[in-house]
């Protein structure tokens, strides 16, 4: 991987991701643009014990563009975008309207491919390797910054979703924070780790293993399942076999082989309502641990992927339950979803 920073035009920083040594970045950014003016604060809140982020300039953020004046694309003659390069592998730069910056953490755009029609189910194995080193690099720079003590690395695919670019791209929060779903699952960690002296992640992935009735894909490197309470009606988590607490302690043979299983998801997921279905809308994202963590070792990396899509034509909603009190009701059983995406292997 050869890796190529530069600056925008506004002193944002672009970095280029590229397979081949060979590969020169050396276009310029001639936009005039301002500097990036932001007002970003995180409030506590005293009673639920987490932060909100305010960041009232992401109102002004470009809202579902034509396609032929998509930000995300290649520069080309008489347009210039965010990317200055005429085409490009992958590419990362800080937002322009971010939710977090400064010593309040940062957010970044990953560009998965130069082609505005394709998704990240359609990249080829090379290709989706060369994101995963670059969502890698990204959490050992970030590591780095003294405002950001946790990395996500996440994908929302789909308007049902809220994506306002149709472009291929997904986000990286640098949180100033624990977040308060990873500081549930550190609660959780302690609270298993003291009851019986074991790994409760470790635990969770030797018993879904042993049932087998929620595997969806199980590799040399890497298991692929419906957890036993998913929240989400088509929900699945992939887990290295050996546990590492983020993208950096990966070892060669589980990154040569993560391309491959997590392409075969995507697609299921594109094939779980059938072909004349438009694509699932979907999140995806890296739970990683927090770099202040005392107990970080015991953490253990997934990916947590989930659709909103129900059935063909239905949403799942989050309604009273779910959005007033944080209790999800899952209208597909967890088994269920497993046996539908083991049916809608690709072929």
């Amino acid at each position: 991987m050869k890796k190529t920073p530069t600056r925008l035009a506004d002193g944002r920083e672009l970095i280029y991701y590229d397979s081949a040594d060979a590969v020169v970045r050396d276009a310029s950014d001639p936009r005039p643009l301002e500097p990036v003016a932001t007002t970003t604060e995180t409030r506590f809140d005293r009673l639920l014990g987490d932060s909100v982020a305010v960041a009232s300039h992401r109102q002004g953020r470009t809202y579902h563009p034509p396609a032929d004046q998509c930000p995300l694309c290649p520069s080309r003659e008489g347009r210039q975008t965010e990317i200055p390069a005429a085409d490009y592998e992958v590419v990362v730069f800080e937002n322009r309207f971010p939710s977090l910056t400064g010593d309040k953490g940062r957010c970044e755009v990953v560009c998965f491919t130069s082609d505005h029609d394709a998704s990240f189910a359609s990249l080829t194995p090379q290709a989706a390797r060369l994101v995963l080193d670059a969502w890698t690099d990204r959490t050992r720079e970030l590591s780095q910054l003294p405002g950001v003590v946790q990395v996500f690395p996440f994908e929302n695919r789909g308007k049902e979703i809220g994506v306002t670019l149709g472009h291929p791209h997904g986000q990286i929060y640098g949180y100033p924070f624990t977040t308060p779903r990873t500081a549930l699952m550190l609660r959780s960690l302690a609270e298993h780790r003291a009851a019986t002296g074991r790994n409760l992640f470790d635990d969770v992935l030797a018993d879904e293993r042993a049932d087998g009735s929620r595997i969806v894909l199980a590799g040399e490197h890497w298991t692929a399942f419906v957890p036993y309470a998913a929240h989400w009606p088509y929900e699945v988590h992939l887990y290295p076999n050996r546990r590492v607490p983020d993208l950096l302690g990966l070892d060669e043979d589980a990154r040569a082989e993560f391309p491959h299983v997590y392409l075969e998801l995507l697609r299921r997921f594109d094939r779980i309502f059938g072909a004349d279905q438009p694509p699932t809308p979907y999140i995806s994202g890296w739970h990683q641990a927090p770099f202040t963590a005392a107990d970080r070792r015991e953490f253990a990396l997934h990916l947590e992927l989930f659709t909103i899509r129900r059935a063909s034509g239905k949403l799942k909603f989050l309604a009273g339950s779910e959005s007033g009190m944080g209790v999800f009701v899952n209208d597909v059983p967890p088994e269920a979803a497993a046996l539908r995406l083991r049916e809608v292997a690709t072929k």
